[in-house]
Protein backbone atom coordinates (compact mmCIF):
# COMPACT_ATOMS: atom_id res chain seq x y z
CA UNK A 1 0.00 0.00 0.00
CA UNK A 2 1.22 3.34 -1.03
CA UNK A 3 1.95 5.60 2.16
CA UNK A 4 -0.18 8.48 2.60
CA UNK A 5 1.46 12.10 1.97
CA UNK A 6 3.38 13.77 4.35
CA UNK A 7 2.83 17.29 4.59
CA UNK A 8 5.16 19.94 6.15
CA UNK A 9 2.77 23.27 7.55
CA UNK A 10 4.94 25.97 8.35
CA UNK A 11 1.83 28.28 10.25
CA UNK A 12 3.79 31.32 9.61
CA UNK A 13 3.85 34.53 12.02
CA UNK A 14 2.96 33.64 15.62
CA UNK A 15 1.17 36.29 16.65
CA UNK A 16 -0.72 36.28 13.87
CA UNK A 17 -3.84 33.93 12.25
CA UNK A 18 -1.48 31.21 10.74
CA UNK A 19 -1.29 28.77 14.42
CA UNK A 20 -5.23 29.37 14.78
CA UNK A 21 -6.39 28.78 11.57
CA UNK A 22 -4.38 25.45 11.02
CA UNK A 23 -6.16 24.24 14.38
CA UNK A 24 -9.66 24.97 12.87
CA UNK A 25 -8.82 23.18 9.79
CA UNK A 26 -7.72 19.81 11.90
CA UNK A 27 -10.91 20.28 13.91
CA UNK A 28 -13.33 20.55 10.67
CA UNK A 29 -12.39 17.47 9.45
CA UNK A 30 -10.05 14.75 8.32
CA UNK A 31 -7.42 15.14 5.80
CA UNK A 32 -6.27 12.21 3.56
CA UNK A 33 -2.54 12.74 4.52
CA UNK A 34 -0.58 13.02 7.21
CA UNK A 35 -0.47 16.88 8.55
CA UNK A 36 2.87 17.63 10.59
CA UNK A 37 3.33 20.85 11.94
CA UNK A 38 6.23 22.38 11.96
CA UNK A 39 5.60 24.62 15.20
CA UNK A 40 6.37 25.20 18.77
CA UNK A 41 3.41 22.43 20.78
CA UNK A 42 3.17 24.66 23.42
CA UNK A 43 1.81 27.63 21.17
CA UNK A 44 -0.57 25.38 19.55
CA UNK A 45 -1.99 23.87 22.92
CA UNK A 46 -2.26 27.72 23.75
CA UNK A 47 -4.39 28.52 20.65
CA UNK A 48 -6.31 25.68 20.43
CA UNK A 49 -7.35 26.05 24.62
CA UNK A 50 -7.97 29.81 24.12
CA UNK A 51 -10.53 29.08 21.24
CA UNK A 52 -12.03 26.38 22.87
CA UNK A 53 -11.06 23.32 20.33
CA UNK A 54 -10.02 20.10 21.38
CA UNK A 55 -6.49 19.49 20.14
CA UNK A 56 -4.70 16.02 20.38
CA UNK A 57 -0.72 16.32 19.73
CA UNK A 58 1.09 13.76 18.31
CA UNK A 59 4.76 13.74 17.79
CA UNK A 60 6.21 13.66 14.09
CA UNK A 61 9.05 11.52 13.78
CA UNK A 62 10.42 11.66 10.52
CA UNK A 63 11.49 8.10 9.75
CA UNK A 64 8.58 6.33 10.86
CA UNK A 65 5.14 5.62 9.33
CA UNK A 66 2.74 8.83 9.59
CA UNK A 67 -0.82 6.97 8.85
CA UNK A 68 -3.62 10.06 8.82
CA UNK A 69 -4.92 11.10 12.13
CA UNK A 70 -8.72 11.22 13.01
CA UNK A 71 -10.23 14.73 13.06
CA UNK A 72 -9.04 16.97 16.12
CA UNK A 73 -5.48 15.69 16.14
CA UNK A 74 -2.08 17.05 14.15
CA UNK A 75 1.71 15.38 14.19
CA UNK A 76 3.81 18.37 15.61
CA UNK A 77 7.42 18.75 14.69
CA UNK A 78 8.25 20.76 17.97
CA UNK A 79 10.85 24.43 17.41
CA UNK A 80 11.10 26.33 19.71
CA UNK A 81 9.50 29.45 19.97
CA UNK A 82 11.73 32.35 21.87
CA UNK A 83 9.07 33.62 23.96
CA UNK A 84 5.22 33.13 24.47
CA UNK A 85 3.40 35.17 21.61
CA UNK A 86 0.94 37.69 22.38
CA UNK A 87 -1.91 37.18 19.63
CA UNK A 88 -2.26 40.64 17.03
CA UNK A 89 1.21 41.70 18.75
CA UNK A 90 4.64 41.17 17.36
CA UNK A 91 7.59 40.53 19.04
CA UNK A 92 11.06 40.16 17.03
CA UNK A 93 12.09 37.83 19.51
CA UNK A 94 10.27 35.17 17.77
CA UNK A 95 11.45 36.07 14.34
CA UNK A 96 14.56 33.22 14.68
CA UNK A 97 11.59 30.72 15.35
CA UNK A 98 9.99 31.68 11.55
CA UNK A 99 12.93 31.19 9.80
CA UNK A 100 13.56 27.98 11.73
CA UNK A 101 10.80 26.48 11.10
CA UNK A 102 10.99 26.98 7.38
CA UNK A 103 14.37 26.44 6.99
CA UNK A 104 13.66 22.67 9.21
CA UNK A 105 10.79 22.00 6.61
CA UNK A 106 12.37 23.40 3.90
CA UNK A 107 15.53 20.87 4.45
CA UNK A 108 13.09 17.92 5.34
CA UNK A 109 11.33 17.81 2.08
CA UNK A 110 14.41 18.43 -0.02
CA UNK A 111 15.70 15.43 1.77
CA UNK A 112 12.27 13.28 1.05
CA UNK A 113 11.59 12.86 4.15
CA UNK A 114 7.68 15.50 3.53
CA UNK A 115 6.27 15.53 0.37
CA UNK A 116 5.59 18.49 0.29
CA UNK A 117 5.20 22.29 1.91
CA UNK A 118 2.70 24.16 3.25
CA UNK A 119 3.27 27.71 4.27
CA UNK A 120 1.12 30.06 6.89
CA UNK A 121 1.21 33.84 6.45
CA UNK A 122 4.54 35.47 7.69
CA UNK A 123 5.57 39.16 8.56
CA UNK A 124 8.03 40.04 6.50
CA UNK A 125 8.61 43.72 8.69
CA UNK A 126 9.35 42.49 11.99
CA UNK A 127 11.71 39.46 10.25
CA UNK A 128 13.88 42.75 9.01
CA UNK A 129 13.54 44.45 12.19
CA UNK A 130 14.83 41.61 13.83
CA UNK A 131 18.00 42.10 11.85
CA UNK A 132 18.78 44.75 12.87
CA UNK A 133 18.20 44.37 16.45
CA UNK A 134 19.69 40.65 16.75
CA UNK A 135 23.19 39.58 15.56
CA UNK A 136 23.04 38.09 11.93
CA UNK A 137 24.26 34.50 13.33
CA UNK A 138 20.50 34.18 15.39
CA UNK A 139 18.83 35.18 12.03
CA UNK A 140 21.31 34.17 9.63
CA UNK A 141 19.62 36.28 6.59
CA UNK A 142 22.18 38.85 5.36
CA UNK A 143 19.93 40.70 3.08
CA UNK A 144 16.76 42.11 3.55
CA UNK A 145 13.87 39.65 3.82
CA UNK A 146 11.52 39.86 1.04
CA UNK A 147 9.34 36.88 1.44
CA UNK A 148 8.83 33.02 1.29
CA UNK A 149 9.52 32.65 -2.46
CA UNK A 150 12.66 34.67 -2.28
CA UNK A 151 13.91 32.37 1.18
CA UNK A 152 13.01 28.79 -0.13
CA UNK A 153 14.82 29.86 -3.40
CA UNK A 154 17.52 30.30 -1.87
CA UNK A 155 17.47 27.73 0.63
CA UNK A 156 16.99 25.35 -1.65
CA UNK A 157 19.56 26.66 -4.71
CA UNK A 158 16.73 26.84 -6.72
CA UNK A 159 18.20 30.00 -9.58
CA UNK A 160 14.78 31.14 -10.42
CA UNK A 161 11.41 30.51 -8.39
CA UNK A 162 8.12 31.95 -10.07
CA UNK A 163 4.99 32.71 -7.92
CA UNK A 164 2.00 31.26 -8.85
CA UNK A 165 -1.35 32.13 -7.57
CA UNK A 166 -5.07 30.02 -8.95
CA UNK A 167 -7.98 30.88 -7.97
CA UNK A 168 -10.27 27.94 -9.46
CA UNK A 169 -9.45 28.03 -13.42
CA UNK A 170 -7.40 31.69 -12.94
CA UNK A 171 -3.73 31.37 -12.77
CA UNK A 172 -1.99 34.13 -12.84
CA UNK A 173 2.34 34.56 -12.11
CA UNK A 174 4.77 36.75 -11.45
CA UNK A 175 7.90 38.30 -13.45
CA UNK A 176 8.53 39.86 -10.45
CA UNK A 177 7.66 39.49 -7.31
CA UNK A 178 8.25 41.66 -3.90
CA UNK A 179 10.07 44.92 -5.20
CA UNK A 180 9.13 48.52 -4.90
CA UNK A 181 7.29 49.93 -7.93
CA UNK A 182 10.33 52.30 -8.90
CA UNK A 183 12.46 49.06 -9.04
CA UNK A 184 10.39 46.87 -11.38
CA UNK A 185 11.15 48.22 -14.77
CA UNK A 186 14.97 47.75 -14.15
CA UNK A 187 14.28 44.07 -13.13
CA UNK A 188 12.34 43.06 -16.02
CA UNK A 189 15.16 42.16 -18.52
CA UNK A 190 15.01 39.99 -21.35
CA UNK A 191 17.28 37.31 -19.76
CA UNK A 192 15.16 37.44 -16.45
CA UNK A 193 11.87 37.22 -18.51
CA UNK A 194 12.91 34.88 -20.59
CA UNK A 195 13.94 32.20 -17.49
CA UNK A 196 10.74 33.45 -16.25
CA UNK A 197 8.27 31.89 -19.02
CA UNK A 198 10.50 28.96 -19.36
CA UNK A 199 9.99 28.04 -15.34
CA UNK A 200 6.23 28.92 -15.97
CA UNK A 201 5.92 26.94 -18.87
CA UNK A 202 7.62 23.79 -17.74
CA UNK A 203 5.41 24.07 -14.56
CA UNK A 204 2.28 24.32 -16.00
CA UNK A 205 3.08 21.42 -18.10
CA UNK A 206 4.88 19.15 -15.02
CA UNK A 207 2.51 20.58 -12.17
CA UNK A 208 -1.11 21.19 -13.89
CA UNK A 209 -0.99 18.42 -16.65
CA UNK A 210 -1.51 20.93 -19.56
CA UNK A 211 0.25 19.58 -22.82
CA UNK A 212 0.41 22.41 -24.50
CA UNK A 213 -0.04 25.96 -22.29
CA UNK A 214 -1.24 28.79 -23.40
CA UNK A 215 0.31 31.88 -21.55
CA UNK A 216 -1.17 35.89 -21.94
CA UNK A 217 1.86 38.00 -20.79
CA UNK A 218 0.48 41.43 -19.91
CA UNK A 219 2.54 44.35 -20.75
CA UNK A 220 4.23 46.65 -17.97
CA UNK A 221 2.71 50.12 -18.97
CA UNK A 222 -0.46 50.80 -19.62
CA UNK A 223 -1.95 50.15 -22.94
CA UNK A 224 1.23 47.66 -23.08
CA UNK A 225 3.04 51.23 -24.20
CA UNK A 226 0.88 52.55 -26.78
CA UNK A 227 3.50 51.75 -29.33
CA UNK A 228 6.14 53.48 -27.53
CA UNK A 229 4.72 56.64 -26.29
CA UNK A 230 4.18 56.08 -22.87
CA UNK A 231 7.10 53.38 -22.45
CA UNK A 232 9.56 51.17 -24.81
CA UNK A 233 9.70 47.94 -22.47
CA UNK A 234 7.17 46.58 -24.29
CA UNK A 235 9.40 47.48 -27.55
CA UNK A 236 12.87 46.67 -26.16
CA UNK A 237 12.10 43.78 -23.96
CA UNK A 238 9.00 41.98 -23.91
CA UNK A 239 8.14 41.73 -27.28
CA UNK A 240 11.66 40.28 -28.79
CA UNK A 241 11.43 37.96 -25.85
CA UNK A 242 7.83 36.59 -26.51
CA UNK A 243 9.63 35.83 -30.37
CA UNK A 244 12.09 34.35 -29.49
CA UNK A 245 10.59 31.68 -27.20
CA UNK A 246 7.54 31.38 -29.72
CA UNK A 247 9.77 30.14 -32.21
CA UNK A 248 10.96 27.31 -29.98
CA UNK A 249 7.39 26.30 -29.48
CA UNK A 250 5.96 28.45 -26.44
CA UNK A 251 2.57 29.22 -27.02
CA UNK A 252 2.38 33.01 -25.96
CA UNK A 253 0.04 35.73 -26.46
CA UNK A 254 1.38 39.85 -25.54
CA UNK A 255 2.21 42.10 -24.65
CA UNK A 256 -1.59 42.91 -23.56
CA UNK A 257 -2.87 45.79 -22.01
CA UNK A 258 -3.29 44.50 -18.13
CA UNK A 259 -6.55 46.49 -18.04
CA UNK A 260 -8.57 44.51 -21.10
CA UNK A 261 -6.31 41.42 -20.41
CA UNK A 262 -8.62 40.21 -17.31
CA UNK A 263 -11.76 40.22 -19.13
CA UNK A 264 -13.46 36.61 -19.79
CA UNK A 265 -12.97 36.57 -23.57
CA UNK A 266 -9.67 37.58 -23.47
CA UNK A 267 -8.97 35.13 -20.30
CA UNK A 268 -10.61 32.15 -22.25
CA UNK A 269 -7.50 32.60 -25.00
CA UNK A 270 -4.63 31.45 -21.88
CA UNK A 271 -4.29 28.33 -19.08
CA UNK A 272 -2.16 31.21 -17.31
CA UNK A 273 -1.05 35.26 -17.21
CA UNK A 274 2.15 36.22 -16.69
CA UNK A 275 1.90 39.95 -15.22
CA UNK A 276 4.75 42.02 -14.55
CA UNK A 277 4.62 43.00 -11.69
CA UNK A 278 2.94 41.59 -7.74
CA UNK A 279 0.20 44.74 -7.92
CA UNK A 280 -0.85 44.27 -11.78
CA UNK A 281 -1.74 40.89 -11.11
CA UNK A 282 -2.69 39.37 -7.85
CA UNK A 283 -5.43 42.36 -7.23
CA UNK A 284 -7.34 41.02 -9.94
CA UNK A 285 -7.04 37.17 -8.99
CA UNK A 286 -7.82 38.14 -5.39
CA UNK A 287 -10.99 40.08 -6.15
CA UNK A 288 -12.25 36.87 -7.77
CA UNK A 289 -10.52 34.08 -5.18
CA UNK A 290 -9.52 35.42 -1.85
CA UNK A 291 -10.27 33.12 0.42
CA UNK A 292 -9.76 30.32 -1.36
CA UNK A 293 -7.13 31.07 -3.69
CA UNK A 294 -3.34 29.14 -3.72
CA UNK A 295 0.09 30.74 -3.41
CA UNK A 296 2.03 28.04 -5.53
CA UNK A 297 5.89 28.53 -6.20
CA UNK A 298 7.43 26.72 -9.43
CA UNK A 299 11.13 26.55 -10.02
CA UNK A 300 11.77 24.84 -6.31
CA UNK A 301 12.87 21.21 -6.18
CA UNK A 302 10.26 20.92 -3.84
CA UNK A 303 6.39 21.43 -3.83
CA UNK A 304 5.35 24.48 -1.72
CA UNK A 305 1.65 25.96 -1.82
CA UNK A 306 1.07 28.66 0.61
CA UNK A 307 -2.05 30.99 1.74
CA UNK A 308 -3.15 33.70 -0.29
CA UNK A 309 -3.34 36.14 2.94
CA UNK A 310 -1.39 37.84 5.27
CA UNK A 311 -0.95 37.75 8.87
CA UNK A 312 -4.41 39.71 10.19
CA UNK A 313 -2.99 40.33 13.18
CA UNK A 314 -6.32 42.60 13.86
CA UNK A 315 -8.01 39.20 13.80
CA UNK A 316 -5.52 37.23 15.73
CA UNK A 317 -6.66 35.08 18.69
CA UNK A 318 -10.47 35.95 17.90
CA UNK A 319 -11.32 32.35 15.63
CA UNK A 320 -13.17 34.34 13.28
CA UNK A 321 -10.39 34.45 10.15
CA UNK A 322 -11.37 31.60 7.23
CA UNK A 323 -9.68 28.67 6.80
CA UNK A 324 -10.89 28.29 3.34
CA UNK A 325 -7.37 29.30 1.50
CA UNK A 326 -5.42 26.96 3.98
CA UNK A 327 -7.87 24.15 3.25
CA UNK A 328 -7.44 24.91 -0.32
CA UNK A 329 -3.68 24.77 -0.20
CA UNK A 330 -3.82 21.57 1.59
CA UNK A 331 -6.24 20.04 -1.75
CA UNK A 332 -3.65 21.72 -4.26
CA UNK A 333 -0.52 19.99 -2.29
CA UNK A 334 -1.89 16.95 -2.33
CA UNK A 335 -2.79 16.85 -6.34
CA UNK A 336 0.72 18.19 -6.77
CA UNK A 337 1.93 15.32 -4.84
CA UNK A 338 -0.11 13.03 -6.57
CA UNK A 339 0.49 14.22 -9.91
CA UNK A 340 4.40 13.83 -9.46
CA UNK A 341 3.70 10.30 -8.08
CA UNK A 342 1.76 9.07 -11.08
CA UNK A 343 3.72 10.79 -13.52
CA UNK A 344 7.37 9.35 -12.77
CA UNK A 345 10.29 11.04 -14.31
CA UNK A 346 8.65 14.66 -13.38
CA UNK A 347 10.45 17.13 -10.98
CA UNK A 348 8.29 19.19 -8.58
Amino acid sequence: MTPAPRLLITPGEPAGIGPELLIQRVAAAAAPAALIAVADASLLAATAERLGIALTLVEWQPYKPAPPLPRGALYVWHTDCAVAPTPGTLDTRNAPYVLATLRRAASACAGQLADALLTGPIHKGVINDAAHEQPLSVTDWPRPFSGHTEFLADLTGAPLPVMLLAAGELRVALATTHLALSEVPAAITRESLTATLRVLHQGLVQQFGLASPRILVTGLNPHAGEGGHLGREEIDVIEPVLQALRAEGLALEGPLPADTLFTPKVLARGDAVLAMYHDQGLPVLKHVGFGHAVNITLGLPIIRTSVDHGVALDLAGSGTADSGSLAAAIDMALQLVHRRATAPGLSA
